[in-house]
């Protein structure tokens, strides 16, 4: 084990800073961090106080501009060690040690993306610090079936694992989700199936999909768990209309039933307006229709819904920029540098996240970052589920899914029915 090492050599030796991650035939790579934190030694800074991870850090911290710096640690897991740090009052800033993130991995000698830095809401002299393995979700991950199957929207999707092992955990309702990545980075199985799988799941929500792009490629297994399907312009511009006309009256029927924003149990089912490929439906709208489209994302959230945008790069030529800034982000592998600003928010351009160096090698990693996802994990990588081994197996997988919650065992309000076209079991079949 690395403590067996640590005894032998002592802490200083380069093989065994190495081997907290690296290891060999002896120092095997699924380490477990929870011993290595038991049963460290302190160092000059807090003898015997058992801080591995203090003890790294003071090591590394000058090199990285942080000096007076102190990291203790916090929480010790078999995945992660999270820790706080203590930066020098009136001197140094956590964004000056999220901008040094890259020094303080090298300082550690940690492999690139073992760091995670973010800031404490509540001191501006501290700073959160997570220390994970990256290659932790390097190889795919099998999904591992619905989180609360029945239960309400409310409760969060489980949609894949962050770097630290922990579950991604996203409530998403009252906002709306941008999905960015290069071709091939997963985008549409990792963004779409895993979100949209969930939210079938739960009994209200309703989910109205449109692809005009890939027709049935990518939202064909899921038919059955949605309220609507859309693959042509006509049916795409019938639904946005129709859609952009029942949110006055389920604003007025919430305003009439005593609630100010959409809650569970309150009647009404909850909405999303998925779009794959939203760049292509934005260059065949009208300008009337891409207007309502507009105006839905502007209102559907106090009526109880919110919209899914998917796309490859979400500059100012594919979709409006107002569109852009209302949305969280959700952010896959990409191809240039450049593209970064399109895909992430602002506090995660701030931590210098780099989905680009992925590009479309490791298919489904990603960035999350919306009004539920923790100050510990907007910048960390994670990775969503795969649902098999190869095409064929995926699709039936879903297929499966989708059928053991099909739309049509729904109980919907009235706004709701007006406007679902469900699949059933039979058409489904045959498509």
């Amino acid at each position: 084990t690395w403590f067996t090492a640590a005894t032998i050599t002592g802490l200083d030796a380069p093989v065994v800073n190495g081997a907290l991650f690296f290891g060999g035939a002896t120092l095997a790579l699924s380490w477990n961090i929870r011993t290595v934190i038991r049963n460290t030694s302190g160092d000059s800074e807090g003898e015997g106080t058992g801080d591995a991870l203090g003890s790294l850090f003071a090591r590394a911290r000058e090199q990285a501009g942080l000096k007076g710096a102190k990291v203790r640690a916090t929480e010790v897991t078999a995945h992660k060690v999270k820790g706080q740090m203590q930066l020098p009052p009136g001197e140094k800033t956590a964004d000056e040690a999220i901008k040094s993130i890259d020094r303080i991995e090298s300082g550690m000698q940690l492999p690139p993306g073992s760091v995670t830095v973010s800031r404490d809401d509540d001191r501006a002299d501290r700073a959160h610090i997570t220390v994970s393995d990256p290659r932790a979700i390097r190889r795919p991950i099998p999904w591992p079936g619905p989180s609360h199957p029945g239960a309400s929207i409310d409760k969060p999707l489980r949609i894949g694992l962050y770097q630290d092992g922990d579950d991604v955990q996203y409530r998403f309702v009252g906002h709306h989700l941008q999905i960015m990545g290069m071709t091939g980075s997963g985008k549409s199985i990792g963004g779409a199936w895993n979100i949209i799988g969930e939210i079938i799941t739960r009994h209200d929500a309703a989910v109205f999909s449109i692809d005009i792009s890939k027709d049935d490629q990518t939202m064909g297994p899921l038919r059955e768990g949605l309220a609507r399907f859309e693959s042509t312009k006509a049916g795409a511009v019938q639904l946005i209309r129709a859609l952009h006309a029942e949110i006055p009256k389920r604003t007025k029927w919430l305003a009439e039933h005593g609630y100010n924003t959409w809650e569970p149990g309150c009647g009404l089912t909850y909405w999303y307006l998925h779009i794959e490929e939203i760049a292509k439906l934005i260059n065949e709208l009208g300008s009337q229709d891409e207007d309502l489209l507009g105006e839905i994302l502007k209102e559907i959230r106090s009526a109880g819904g919110s919209v899914i945008l998917s796309l490859q790069r979400a500059d100012y030529t594919q979709i409006p920029t107002i569109f852009r800034s209302q949305m969280a982000k959700m952010c896959f592998g990409l191809s240039d540098p450049d593209d970064v600003k399109y895909g992430v928010s602002s506090r995660q351009r701030k931590a210098d996240v780099e989905p680009h160096e992925w590009e479309d090698h490791h298919p489904g990693m990603a960035y999350l970052d919306g009004k539920s996802v923790r100050p510990t994990h907007y910048a960390m990588p994670l990775r969503t589920f795969t649902w098999g081994t190869n095409s064929a197996e995926a699709r039936a997988a879903m297929l499966a899914h989708a059928a053991a919650f099909p739309a049509v065992a729904k109980k919907m309000d009235a706004f709701t029915a007006a406007l679902a076209r469900p699949t059933t079991p039979t058409a489904s079949a045959s498509a």
